[in-house]
């Protein structure tokens, strides 16, 4: 199921970027907390890997910078091994508020999917309140499609 959300995540990413091109004009507020679920994804990533992110986990990026840093990120998530080991392996890493946590690969991945999945749904609404179309980003709309 892990491999599925993940591939939800990138599905429902593309989508977005998608709905937000629908707006008449950027919506600043939009991108910002679309930036922030790049940000956010590419932090734990980094944590997982074990390779710094140069994305703070609350950027700025416009519309294009998006879809560049979300190929990117996308792409690293696709190599992050889902066997049972991997999924199983614990990291001890240090949040925003300097505390230090550990917890398994999986849990990590699970929470980036939901955190993803909450803020997508507050761009998506943005994006209908701006006059844009905004795009499904629903998992059963995922699984319905693939």
């Amino acid at each position: 199921m892990l491999s599925r959300l993940i591939d939800h995540l990138i599905w429902a990413d593309t989508r977005v970027a998608d709905s937000l091109a629908t707006l008449p004009a950027p919506d600043p507020a939009l991108l910002k907390i679309y930036s922030h679920v790049l940000g956010a994804e590419a932090i734990w990533i980094a944590r997982i890997t074990g390779i710094p992110s140069d994305i703070p986990v609350f950027p700025e990026f416009d519309l294009a910078t998006c879809r560049e840093v979300a190929a990117s990120i996308h792409a690293s998530l696709k190599s992050i091994p889902l066997d049972e080991a991997g999924r199983a392996r614990s990291l001890t890493y240090t949040n925003l508020r300097g505390e230090t946590w550990t917890n398994t690969v999986d849990e990590i991945l699970h929470h980036v999917c939901m955190h993803g999945m909450h803020h997508r749904g507050q761009v998506i609404r943005g994006v209908r309140l701006g006059e844009g179309l905004p795009i499904g980003t629903d998992f059963i709309t995922f699984v319905r499609e693939h």
